[in-house]
C-alpha cells in the first residue's frame, strides 16, 4: 500500500485519488463532529476519542513500522504542540458556542489560511478561477455560521468568545495541515508517519479529560462515554488519516479546500439522521459551499 501511495505521487490517477481521499476525509469529519455534538463534555469525548487511537495505534506503530527518523521525531514534536493547541481551542469554542456556529467558523477559516500556506511552503499557486472557488466556499461556510448564529439565543460576551476561539481554530487548523503535509512527504513510508502521528497526538488529552472528570460533581457514566470514543477513534483514523495521504500524493491546498466540505455533509447528516431543518436559505449555501469546491477542483 505505501509502495502504492508514493507511486501515484504526481500523476493524474493520483489526482483522482487524492481527490477521493479529501471527500472521504470530509465524510468522515463531518460524522465526527457530529459524534460530539451535545452529548458529552467536549473535553471528556476529546479524551475519550484519543485514549482508543492511542491505543490502537501504539502497537501497529510499534510493530509494524520502524520508529521515525531523528528529522521526523522533530516533526512529530511540532505537530503534538500544534493539534494539542488545536484541540484546546476546539474545545473551548465549543463550551462557549453552539455547534453549529463555532464548526462552520473553523472549517471557512482553514481553506483561506491553508491555500497561502501552501504555496509558502510547497510552492503551490492556485489559478485565479481557483481562488473564485475558495472565496466562493470559505464565503458559503461563514454565511452558514451567520445563518446559524441569527437562530441561536446567546449572550453577547459568550459569543464573542465563542466566535475567536472558532477563528483562532481555524488558524490552527490551517496550520496543522501544513505541517501535518510536510511531515508525510519527508517520510519515505507515509504509513510510518501516519501511525507514530496518532501515537505521539493521543496521550494528552485522556489525562485532561481524566482529570475534569474526576473534579465533576455530577460524573457522566463511563460507558456511553468510551463507546463513544472508540467510534470516534476508528473514524478519526480515516479522517485524518485520509486527508494526510491527499496532501502526500497532489496538492495540499486543493486536499484542504476539499475537505472542508465537510460542512455540506454535516448538515446533510443533521437532517438525514439528527431530523434538524435544512430550509432554503441552508440549501443554497451548501450549494455555494459544493460548488466552490468544484470550481476549485477543476479550475487548475
Amino acid at each position: 500500500m505505501s509502495d502504492l501511495i508514493v507511486s501515484l505521487q504526481g500523476t493524474h490517477a493520483g489526482t483522482i485519488v487524492a481527490m477521493l481521499l479529501a471527500l472521504t476525509s470530509a465524510v468522515a469529519h463531518a460524522v465526527f463532529g457530529a459524534l460530539q455534538k451535545g452529548r458529552h463534555d467536549p473535553w471528556l469525548t476529546r479524551g475519550a476519542i484519543d485514549v482508543f487511537y492511542f491505543l490502537i495505534a501504539l502497537p501497529v506503530a510499534l510493530f509494524v513500522f520502524p520508529l521515525p527518523e531523528p528529522r521526523v521525531w522533530l516533526l512529530l514534536g511540532a505537530v503534538w504542540v500544534i493539534h494539542v493547541a488545536y484541540k484546546v481551542f476546539m474545545a473551548m469554542a465549543y463550551t462557549r458556542g453552539a455547534y453549529t456556529v463555532v464548526y462552520p467558523v473553523v472549517r471557512g477559516t482553514g481553506p483561506l489560511v491553508t491555500v497561502v500556506a501552501a504555496g509558502i511552503v510547497f510552492g503551490e499557486h492556485f489559478t485565479l478561477v481557483q481562488w473564485l472557488g475558495v472565496l466562493l466556499l470559505s464565503g458559503g461556510i461563514f454565511a452558514l455560521a451567520g445563518w446559524n448564529l441569527h437562530h441561536t439565543k446567546i449572550g453577547r460576551n459568550v459569543l464573542r468568545d465563542a466566535l475567536g476561539f472558532a477563528f483562532l481554530t481555524g488558524v490552527i487548523v490551517a496550520l496543522y495541515t501544513t505541517v501535518d503535509a510536510y511531515g508525510i512527504r519527508a517520510t519515505p513510508d507515509p504509513f510510518t508517519f501516519l501511525f507514530w502521528f496518532f501515537v505521539v497526538d493521543g496521550w494528552v488529552f485522556p489525562i485532561l479529560a481524566y482529570r475534569r472528570w474526576t473534579r465533576m460533581e455530577t460524573r457522566p457514566d463511563l460507558g456511553p462515554l468510551l463507546q463513544r470514543g472508540f467510534i470516534g477513534a476508528l473514524i478519526a483514523f480515516v479522517s485524518f488519516g485520509a486527508v494526510m495521504l491527499a496532501t502526500r500524493i497532489d496538492k495540499v491546498g486543493e486536499a484542504a479546500v476539499l475537505r472542508e466540505t465537510s460542512t455540506v455533509f454535516a448538515a446533510l447528516i443533521g437532517w438525514l439522521f439528527l431530523k434538524e431543518t435544512v430550509g432554503p436559505v441552508r440549501a443554497f449555501l451548501m450549494a455555494t459551499i459544493a460548488a466552490g469546491a468544484i470550481v476549485v477542483e477543476f479550475g487548475g
